[in-house]
């Protein structure tokens, strides 16, 4: 979507709600397309004493597999988007201010896709004690366990024959 900032930087106190939905389904993460439904986003651009802010939440549910064990699941997600914008920059090294090169034309839908991926866990894991898969036979441990015996690492072998002594 995009924004004519030019009111809101120009008048104080001014406001420009926005409500839409953002299509990432071709957007890849991690070789997957998790984004199957689009993103609902909501939010305002507004101007108090002079700072220009943008305050927006983004909700979705992403279908992906749990890092451990594989299962597919809905994993719903809300990122609330804050940023402070500006059209100059005293240091070019400031990462809090966003600067707005044309303010008749601000790509608010970059901004968003870009804190949806930055706000993402680094796990997506169906749940906090997930065992995960056999790494011999790959069976689900969260089933129980499996018949596979137990292989000493043969670095730590003489280690382990000190315990059996």
């Amino acid at each position: 979507m995009i924004l004519d900032l030019e009111p809101i930087f120009n008048v104080e106190g001014s406001v420009k709600d926005f409500a839409y939905e953002i299509d990432l389904t071709k957007e890849a993460l991690d070789s997957d397309y998790p984004f199957t439904t689009p993103v609902s986003v909501k939010g305002d651009i507004h101007n108090r004493a002079g700072i220009v802010e943008i305050e927006t939440t983004a909700d979705f549910v992403l279908d992906i597999c749990c890092d451990r064990c594989a299962k597919p699941l809905k994993y719903p997600y809300t990122v609330d988007i804050n940023h402070t914008l500006v059209v100059s920059l005293n240091d070019d090294e400031n990462d809090e201010l966003i600067l707005v090169d044309d303010v008749h034309q601000f790509n608010v839908d970059e901004l968003i896709t870009d804190d949806i991926f930055l706000n993402l866990p680094a796990k997506f894991l169906c749940s906090e004690d997930c065992k995960g898969l056999c790494p011999k036979c790959g069976a689900d441990l969260n089933d129980g366990a499996c018949n596979c015996k137990k292989e000493i690492d043969p670095r730590l072998a003489a280690l382990q024959q000190l315990l059996e002594d």
